[in-house]
């Protein structure tokens, strides 16, 4: 089978720029101190990272990639607050959600299921990022993409139609404490929706789309 094509942005290196074949990319980088470079699947993906900049792709530690953010976007957006998401390879199927800070994409909490759906992590990610926040005594909003999962918070009850049976006896484990805890607490944070046609991914993507 064939190598799937790559395209390669060269940050910092000899010259700077994309290039189509990893041994162009070489020639830029090879014995070039600190060199800043990374290979994207189409050239649009090239394009747009390399208009901005390498931090946004290769963050280090628990901080997530940022996605490019328009000035238009940046003056709607509140960074003040947290996002949450989740991801689901499959549905049902192997589920994870985190929560970031908004602003610097730093990862405040992650939690992985062996079965789920995206709308359950996107529930559970919402809750979870309510009871983070109401330990720091802190009121500030949450964002998410997902409406239904927001609506499914305020309703205080999960409305998944997923089959319960061994494989999904943990996920619903904690779908109980998540609706338990939403009926035992008050929060007055902001639940504030993600536009994401207007905005680009939420900060929490996992980046897998």
């Amino acid at each position: 089978m064939a190598n799937k094509k790559k395209f390669y942005v060269v940050w910092q290196g000899n010259e700077p720029g994309i290039y189509k074949t990893w041994s162009e990319c070489l020639l830029q980088v090879k014995g070039y101190p600190a060199a800043k470079y990374k290979s994207f699947p189409t050239l649009e993906a090239a394009k747009s990272a390399y208009n901005g900049s390498y931090v946004d792709y290769m963050s280090s530690g628990t901080a997530s990639k940022k996605p490019i953010i328009s000035e238009e976007a940046r003056a709607a957006i509140d960074f003040d607050t947290i996002s949450v998401d989740a991801a689901c390879s499959g549905n049902p199927g192997p589920m994870e959600y985190r929560g970031v800070e908004t602003e610097s994409h730093l990862q405040l909490f992650i939690q992985k299921f062996p079965i789920g759906t995206n709308n359950i992590g996107e529930f559970l990610a919402i809750v979870h990022g309510l009871a983070y926040l109401q330990k720091l005594n802190s009121k500030q909003p949450i964002y998410s993409d997902s409406k239904h999962a927001i609506k499914w918070v305020h309703n205080k009850r999960c409305n998944t139609k997923l089959v319960r049976n061994a494989k999904t006896q943990k996920v619903y484990e904690v779908i109980a404490r998540a609706e338990t805890w939403l009926r035992n607490n008050k929060f007055d944070n902001p639940l504030l929706k993600w536009e994401t046609k207007a905005w680009g991914e939420i900060p929490a993507d996992f980046g897998r789309k």
